[in-house]
């Protein structure tokens, strides 16, 4: 199982900001390893947001994406005492699910 998230939301003029920066090695499947064999393919696919248990951000990413990736987003009308959630699901089935309060 990956490491936790690291999620940071705060509330300020009617909105919270949240930070999430997500433990994953997001491999591409286009590097080779030292032997030359080609490391297979790892990224996340799927990223879920949820404010008080309503989805407020869906993305679906690729291989792009870099090692430990950073995501930052606002959610209107948060407020502090707030909960909020972040789901990752990678390629292969892997998944990962966290949560903070806003403060």
């Amino acid at each position: 199982m990956a490491d936790p998230m690291r999620i940071r939301a705060q509330a300020a003029g009617g909105k919270a900001t949240v930070r999430v920066l997500m433990s994953h090695e997001m491999e591409t499947g286009q590097r080779k390893d030292a032997a030359g064999k080609v490391i297979p393919a790892w990224y996340i696919q799927h990223v879920t947001a949820k404010h008080n248990d309503k989805v407020v951000l869906t993305a679906q990413w690729g291989p792009s994406v870099s090692k430990n990736p950073f995501m930052q987003f606002s959610i209107k009308s948060a407020k502090a005492g707030d909960k909020v959630a972040v789901t990752w699901v990678d390629n292969k089935g892997d998944t990962r699910t966290d949560e903070a309060v806003v403060s």
